[in-house]
């Protein structure tokens, strides 16, 4: 395997994240987004993260292959030590390790901010992430039925939680 670099998001990466990220908005239900996120929504949806809620990207020679990000979980107050985490990896680098290597990141990051819990919403055909998941000892936490509709046909969700 490659060597894989894990390592913060800049501005500069931008444009891979949202060609890994757009590729699976048309070909997949790992995301319930249907429409191709626009440049400027990345930036603005880059711009809303932060110290406790990171971007990092995977590189390997030279090229981003993955990334991920932890999110707030609700908006409320409550919940501020909530977060929700994201992963990608582009789709020709599957199976090479890269999405581990970007959960164990962003675990070590939310542990590092004093996150209390990291929730993942899964579409329930994605076994592949699920099973990520739950090597990092993720545990089922709910099952969500027929709440996303996506090319003509209903898509249930598993929510997993992991404690820090």
């Amino acid at each position: 395997m490659e060597r894989v670099l894990i390592r913060p998001a800049t501005e500069a990466d931008l444009t891979p994240i949202n060609d890994i990220y757009n590729h699976f908005v048309l070909s997949s239900t790992c995301t319930y987004q249907e429409e191709p996120e626009t440049a400027e929504g990345r930036r603005e949806w880059f711009a809303r993260h932060d110290a406790d809620h990171p971007v990092v990207v995977a590189e390997t020679e030279g090229r981003v292959v993955g990334w991920g990000s932890l999110s707030p979980y609700h908006a409320r107050s409550a919940y501020r030590r909530t977060v929700e985490d994201s992963v990608y990896v582009h789709h020709g680098y599957h199976h090479r390790g890269i999405g581990s290597a970007l959960l164990s990141e962003l675990i070590e990051r939310g542990r590092a901010r004093g996150h209390r819990a990291i929730i993942a919403g899964i579409d329930s055909e994605q076994s592949a992430s699920v099973a990520l998941h739950q090597r990092f000892h993720f545990t089922p936490a709910g099952l969500l039925r027929q709440v996303g509709f996506k090319f003509g046909r209903w898509l249930d969700v598993i929510y997993m939680e992991l404690l820090l």
